[in-house]
């Protein structure tokens, strides 16, 4: 064997060690993540907390490169923040994503069936590489970012925009009132700021909010809503001001 030979031979290996670790890493970080929130549950549970809301703990995929992410596509999402994220167009033929033109938002606890996760670079040198979620809406094809590839190491936020499990049945214990005013995209007196969140999407708090009263602000889609919370629940609803 040639020294040339053997010292492609202890490259690959080298490399090969590094991929084990970082995977290795990778499942004890997911681990340790699942750990923390098991114990938090736990300390909710102990506190006595009257919100049950506090104690669900959704489940997540803890993607961390393009092929891990694609397991986006094994199940549907429901999206966690309405009116947050822009969508474009995809051409499946191409695999080109229109990033000139926005197609959309996602809307509040949208039902997105993402069936492929590929890699785009927007316009621009400077510009990194998205890592993209593809899915299908009224017949056409659109992509939405979940993230970004930068000199080979990866950041994906898919975990903080969607659910991989039914609201519904995260959220069973919710009454039926509320989950008819979140299917109608309405907040009613009384709704926390989670549900009303899923009915009419995020939200942008006041300055200066105290631990009885807060203001939150709400786009919702081009229909401003302000609504004012005390001691947690929906108190005052009413129209915002509309951005120019």
């Amino acid at each position: 064997m040639s020294p040339e030979t053997k010292q492609r031979i202890q490259l690959a290996l080298f490399i090969m060690f590094l991929l084990a670790t970082a995977r290795a890493g990778y499942i004890f970080y997911q681990r340790y993540e699942d750990r923390v929130a098991t114990e938090k549950q736990k300390q909710a549970q102990a506190a006595g907390y009257a919100n049950p809301d506090y104690y669900v703990n959704p489940k997540k995929l803890y993607p961390y490169d393009l092929k891990s992410a694609k397991q986006l596509s094994e199940q549907p999402e429901w999206v966690k923040e309405g009116y947050r994220y822009t969508y474009y167009h995809y051409d499946p033929a191409t695999k080109k994503v229109d990033f000139a033109h926005d197609a959309g938002l996602l809307g509040p606890i949208e039902k997105v069936a993402v069936n492929d996760v590929v890699m785009a670079a927007p316009p621009g040198t400077n510009q990194r590489r998205q890592v993209m979620a593809v899915f299908r809406k009224e017949n056409r094809e659109f992509a939405v970012p979940i993230g970004y590839e930068s000199d080979g190491e990866y950041k994906i936020y898919s975990d903080e925009m969607f659910y991989i499990q039914d609201p519904h049945d995260l959220y069973r214990h919710w009454p039926p009132e509320v989950w008819q005013a979140v299917e109608q995209h309405e907040v009613k007196p009384g709704m926390n700021e989670m549900q009303a969140d899923f009915a009419i999407g995020m939200g942008v708090p006041d300055g200066g909010d105290t631990s009885y009263e807060k203001t939150v602000r709400y786009p919702n889609g081009g229909n401003p809503m302000v609504v004012v919370y005390q001691q947690g629940k929906a108190a005052e609803i009413k129209p915002g001001q509309p951005t120019s």
